[in-house]
Formats: structure tokens, sequence, C-alpha cells
């Protein structure tokens, strides 16, 4: 797990800004639990790049699971609403599915 870290690490020296790298970084620190680092950098990359949908669902995700729902709620939305100006059918209704489970409890 840990290689695959130092490599994309790596890469992003060569592509600090390359958001495809960054997500998937942000992938493997989640599978490491550690959430602040995986929470930066989705942040990072929502800031700089708001129509990357994927990123807002994984972000909503590490919210919930720190117990900050009303903030996975706005990640949500805010997925929900670039998702719908993509035209990514499929992440829509994943972010909305997601958004829909949440305010049910």
């Amino acid at each position: 797990m840990t290689d695959r870290i130092e490599k994309l690490k790596e890469f992003l020296l060569k592509q600090p800004d390359d958001s495809f790298l960054q997500h998937a970084l942000a992938l493997e620190y989640v599978k490491l639990e550690q959430d602040a680092e995986a929470k930066k950098l989705f942040e990072n990359i929502l800031e700089k790049e708001p129509d990357y949908v994927g990123s807002y669902y994984h972000l909503g995700r590490l919210l919930e699971r720190a117990n900050e729902s009303q903030e996975a709620i706005k990640v949500y939305e805010k997925g929900v609403a670039a998702a719908k100006k993509a035209g990514d059918n499929h992440a829509k209704n994943e972010l909305q599915m997601a958004l829909d489970d949440l305010m049910d409890y």
C-alpha cells in the first residue's frame, strides 16, 4: 500500500496540479484511514476543479465517517449540482442516494 502512495507522490512532484493523481492518492489514504490527509486532497481538488465530480462522493463519505453530517450534506448537494451540470447521471444518482440516506437518519 505504501508503495502506491510513494509512487503517486513521485508522480505528483512532476504534475502537482493533476486532480486524477490527487484523487488516487486520497483514496489510498482513505484505505489506510488517514482521513485528514485524504480530506485535504479532496478539498484541494474541489476547490480548484469543482467539476471533478468523483471527489464529492468520497469527501462526503469521509465527512460522514467523522460524524460531520451537516458538512457531508453540503458536499453531496454540491456534488449533485456538479454532476447534473456535467450530465453525469450515474454520479448524480449515486450522490443523491448518499444524500437521501444521510438525511433519513
